[in-house]
């Protein structure tokens, strides 16, 4: 009998192992792709808050609305041009100071950028002004 018309001892065509990974690698890489992609979402999100508490601490010591936009941009390495901030003071020293940060976050690996759509970070910190 020739190899070709054998089958193995564990009831396996030849070649059926790579015809199999061949489907479903695919999948694997794309699956892959949306982990790293949720782990890049997640640093965004944990940086946007760090940036956050380090304008409402700029805010709250006095500094002007553009030293805190410069301390929120100082914070981690997030893009100025996606980065908003805004600033709420309420009354003088002893009272709060609200600061709002808002992040475009760019979903752009291959292949999941086209199927998650950009999202839009945000995180908040209430002060009492010095």
């Amino acid at each position: 009998m020739s190899r070709r018309g054998r089958r193995t001892g564990r009831g396996v065509d030849p070649g059926q192992t790579t015809v199999e990974l061949a489907l479903v690698l695919p999948l694997v890489v794309v699956v892959l792709l949306v982990v790293v992609q949720v782990g890049l979402v997640v640093r965004d999100q944990v940086l946007v808050v760090h940036a956050a508490r380090e304008a409402a601490r700029a805010a709250a010591v006095g500094d002007t609305d553009a030293q805190v936009q410069q301390a929120t941009a100082r914070a981690g390495p997030l893009s100025p041009t996606r980065l908003h901030v805004s600033v709420v003071r309420r009354g003088g020293p002893g009272g709060d100071v609200d600061v709002h940060v808002r992040y475009r976050c760019v979903t752009d690996l291959p292949l999941v950028g086209v199927l998650v759509p950009d999202l839009d970070l945000r995180a908040s910190v209430v002060m009492r002004q010095e």
